[in-house]
């Protein structure tokens, strides 16, 4: 697809009103404190894949509703004192596979997390967390998005950004990381999610999201039909009486509403042929970003963004913060 949306100049200072529910705060303050009410219970397993410069953890840490959720830990054998984290949130229908897909930040000298999303690694990259919540699971068009979406309470996702703050918490709890430098980064969902976290922790002091999901819902279910925004159209082609509803619902999990209240240090990117995650959508949420920001701009790229040039462009955004030896 060429050029569909806002040039870019127009994207540069698109912001659009935040139409946000009266009690966004109170539902997540809620959320967050039933979800401590369990205990934390991180657990750091040595697990070997024959990787030889780093050492790699099987991780559980408990999240919403106590439930156990799986992640990696993996950090560079050679390392003075505690290091800084970046916990890493997984793309749409991926798990987290295992260890060597997930290098990088070890190889630059950071302590690496990556949390398995529940429910989801079937698609491109196993996952290992199932979700074992029924509670409001109202008929739904087979994926994620409609999951429970009905109600704020029961939504699929209320779930999965409760997790992402715990996996935090988890990583700060190992006795190898300092856990006053965090980062959180992630691409496509595990972008919308980076955004959610750093809102939503205030440990988070640095965040890089990558074309990111789960933002300006409404503008991105008319604007394309890729998934998985289509997921939304088809449900409510057939609920034809749940619009408003549903995107009541959507309105707390929506990426400019964090973003307003991020204040972490954060590099984002775009891609502006994007007709997953169209630019007005992630521009939404940049210019609403509280805190210091930047952003990087792929011209001629879809959902696949900078790829390796952006991962080149957070290690060294990361390095200029945090320097490693």
């Amino acid at each position: 697809m060429a050029f569909f949306d806002l040039p870019l100049d127009q994207l540069k200072t698109y912001l659009p009103a935040r139409e946000e529910p009266p009690d966004f705060d109170a539902f997540w303050q809620r959320t967050l404190a039933e979800a401590r009410a369990h205990p934390l219970d991180a657990r750091f397993e040595p697990a070997d894949f024959g990787l030889r410069t780093v050492e790699t953890f099987d991780v559980t840490f408990n999240g919403y509703g106590g439930q156990p959720i799986k992640g990696w830990l993996i950090l560079p054998r050679q390392r003075a004192g505690k290091l800084p984290c970046v916990v890493e949130f997984i793309g749409y229908g991926g798990g987290r596979g295992y260890p060597t897909a997930w290098l990088p930040w070890s190889a630059a000298g950071y302590a690496h997390l990556v949390m398995d999303t529940r429910g989801q690694g079937s698609a491109w990259r196993h996952g290992d967390t199932p979700d074992p919540e029924t509670e409001g699971s109202n008929p739904h068009y087979p994926g994620f998005m409609t999951r429970g979406v009905l109600r704020p309470e029961t939504y699929y996702y209320r779930r999965v950004f409760t997790d992402a703050c715990r996996a935090i918490e988890a990583a700060q709890a190992f006795d190898r990381i300092d856990p006053s430098r965090i980062a959180v980064t992630g691409a496509s969902q595990g972008g919308g999610i980076t955004i959610a976290a750093a809102a939503l922790s205030p440990a988070v002091k640095v965040a890089m999201p990558d074309v990111p999901f789960l933002c300006h819902f409404r503008r991105a279910a008319t604007l394309t039909d890729a998934n998985p925004y289509q997921e939304l159209q088809r449900y409510l082609t057939t609920h034809r009486d749940k619009v408003e509803q549903v995107f009541a619902t959507l309105s707390y999990f929506d990426g400019m509403h964090f973003a307003a209240r991020a204040q972490a240090r954060a590099l984002f990117s775009v891609a502006l042929m994007d007709e997953v995650c169209p630019p007005s959508t992630v521009f939404a949420a940049y210019n609403h970003w509280a805190g210091e920001k930047a952003i990087r701009v792929y011209e001629f790229n879809h959902h696949e963004g900078g790829g390796e040039h952006q991962v080149v462009e957070k290690i060294k955004f990361l390095q200029a913060i945090w320097p490693v030896d």
